[in-house]
Order: C-alpha cells, then sequence, then structure tokens
C-alpha cells in the first residue's frame, strides 16, 4: 500500500461555495523548525457537474497563468458555476516565490517530478499529492506556461497528439475554445516526468500554453490569459455564457527539426523575430563568440520552413540551450 502523502488540504472539495485556502506540506528547516510550505488554493463548487484543475506557475518564473489564475479565484461566485473549479494559481509555490524556474528548496522541477513521491523532496511530494489527489478529481486539466526567463514565445494555447484520437479531439476542442492568436499542435522534447503526461495518462483532456517569456508578463499576454480561461470553462460547461471566439493560427511540430540547440557558448542574435516565415536553409540566428575579438560568428540555420514559435532569451546563450522554435 502507497505511504500517505505529507499534504493536507484546509478546504473540502466536496462543499458547495468558495473555499480560500492551502495545500499545507510540514517543511522542517533552520529558521522554522515545524515548519510549512503553504501552498495557495482556491473551490468554487456548485452541485454536480464536471470538475476543472486550473494550474499555473508549475514553473515558477512564469507569470500569465498566476495573474490569470489569481484573480479568477478572487472574483469567480458559485453561481457562475455549474460543477467544479479547483484553482491552484503556484502550483511550485517555493520556485514562484523565489522567482525561479526550479524550488530553491530541492532544485525539483515540478515539471519533470511526476509521479511523484510521499516520501520523496518537496517537489516530489507537491507532485505526488497531484497525481494522487487532485489529477483524478478532475475532467479538465489546464496548465499555463510561457518561457519563463529564457525563452520567449508567440502566444498560443496547445495540445498534444495523442494515441487515443478521442481524447486528442476533445483536447483540440479546448484549445480553440481558449482562442489565443496562435493555436499548437504540441511535440515535446522531454516528456518524462511531465505534469503534461500524467493527466493524458489518467484519460484528462490537457490542454497548455505558451503565452510570452522573458521572465516577465506583457498586458497582451494577460488579456489572452483571463480570456482564454473564461473561454474554456464555458467551453466544457462549467461557467454560463458563449465562449467569445477570436480568430486563431492552428500550428504543427512535425518533427524533432523544429528545434535548435546551441552548440557553444557566447552572445545570440536572432535574425528573425517572432511569427516571421523563415525557410529551410536560411541563417535565423547567429552566436557570436566573446572570447576574443576578430572570430566570425556561428550562423545558426533553420532545418525546416514555417515561422519563428519560440528563441531564446535574453542575450547570452550556453552550449546546449534551446535557441530557436519553427513551426508550421
Amino acid at each position: 500500500m502507497p505511504k500517505p502523502s505529507p499534504i493536507s488540504p484546509t478546504v473540502d472539495f466536496d462543499r458547495d461555495g468558495v473555499q480560500h485556502g492551502f495545500l499545507r506540506l510540514p517543511y522542517s528547516r533552520d529558521d522554522s523548525a515545524w515548519g510549512s510550505v503553504m501552498i495557495p488554493i482556491c473551490v468554487v463548487r456548485n452541485g454536480e457537474g464536471p470538475t476543472a484543475l486550473l494550474t499555473g506557475a508549475n514553473h515558477g518564473d512564469e507569470y500569465e497563468g498566476p495573474l490569470a489564475l489569481y484573480e479568477l479565484a478572487r472574483t469567480l461566485e458559485p453561481g457562475q458555476v455549474s460543477g467544479t473549479v479547483i484553482i491552484v494559481p503556484a502550483m511550485n509555490y517555493p520556485a514562484f516565490r523565489a522567482g525561479t524556474r526550479t524550488s530553491p528548496i530541492d532544485k525539483g522541477n515540478m515539471n519533470r517530478s511526476f509521479p511523484g513521491r510521499p516520501d520523496g523532496t518537496v517537489t516530489e511530494k507537491i507532485a505526488d499529492y497531484f497525481q494522487r489527489e487532485l489529477l483524478p478529481r478532475a475532467d479538465l486539466v489546464f496548465d499555463f506556461h510561457s518561457g519563463g526567463r529564457t525563452l520567449d514565445f508567440l502566444p498560443y494555447c496547445a495540445a498534444h497528439i495523442l494515441p487515443d484520437k478521442a481524447q486528442e479531439a476533445k483536447a483540440f476542442a479546448a484549445v480553440e475554445a481558449f482562442s489565443a492568436p496562435y493555436s499548437m499542435k504540441m511535440r515535446e522534447i522531454d516528456a518524462v516526468g511531465m505534469y503534461d503526461t500524467a493527466a493524458e495518462e489518467m484519460g484528462k483532456v490537457f490542454i497548455t500554453t505558451e503565452l510570452g517569456g522573458g521572465g516577465t508578463a506583457r498586458a497582451e499576454t494577460v488579456r489572452i490569459a483571463r480570456r482564454g480561461i473564461a473561454n474554456v470553462l464555458r467551453h466544457a460547461g462549467i461557467l454560463d455564457g458563449a465562449v467569445e471566439k477570436t480568430p486563431t493560427r492552428w500550428l504543427d511540430m512535425p518533427s524533432g527539426d523544429c528545434f535548435i540547440f546551441a552548440e557553444e557558448d557566447g552572445m545570440f542574435e536572432t535574425m528573425a523575430d517572432l511569427g516571421e516565415d523563415v525557410h529551410e536553409g536560411m541563417v535565423i540566428a547567429r552566436i557570436h563568440s566573446i572570447g576574443r575579438t576578430g572570430g566570425p560568428p556561428q550562423e545558426i540555420r533553420a532545418k525546416m520552413s514555417g515561422l519563428l514559435a519560440a528563441r531564446h532569451f535574453p542575450g547570452l546563450i550556453k552550449t546546449g540551450d534551446c535557441m530557436c522554435v519553427v513551426a508550421r
């Protein structure tokens, strides 16, 4: 029998109304012998109906999700809801408080820590609680992402191509309802341990976003997040009202040729801006040596034609960093 989770919620997931509380995880440390990590959570329930699990700050330096979800938690009323909305605005709360991608406690990347362990690190314990307690409750799982400090993306909503085509169709219908400027049929370069994978393996409708980056949020991307999450809840029949559709451009990531990685350190220069068309063989970036003057830059060429969907951020780059993503 698996060990019980050390996390205890201060909310009742089966009670009608609005509840604001915490997922309390005991964490003994130098400055608090009997301390806890207190992860904010909101539950809005109104009778029977679908359950949506909404999360932000899976990586702690991504802000559109928390901005949209803290406001949703503050404003959503039970009378607007049919079913249940579970809102965790900052999933990796220690990372969110530190403004870092990974947890300052254990360097855990929440989105590579599933299914987690009840007796593992702090990050693994949080992942385990989502795996065993929250994901099974959900019909729809929405996890907000953006590029954080080291990437910048076109604003898109996304779902994965799946073996179960009925599950895939439901996910892409929810993506279309979100109505971001772009919608992506997404390919992962490293799906092991991901929250996405955990949800999809349970048969859940899972969608996500990449809404910008650079370790900040723009007015435009926050508006997209707030409008989009309301649209998805309407689409799911949880929130009253009609979906407010706006035009979206569908993109595809057909192969690993979408991704280009740096093969040396230096200063990154993009030769195309986000959203611009590129063609196979085109120089889309250059890496300039910074060790001494006089050397030519390394030219980085696109391996396929499409448009520039993501780029490295900010100016310096290291060997192995993702520098560009091209999508069709």
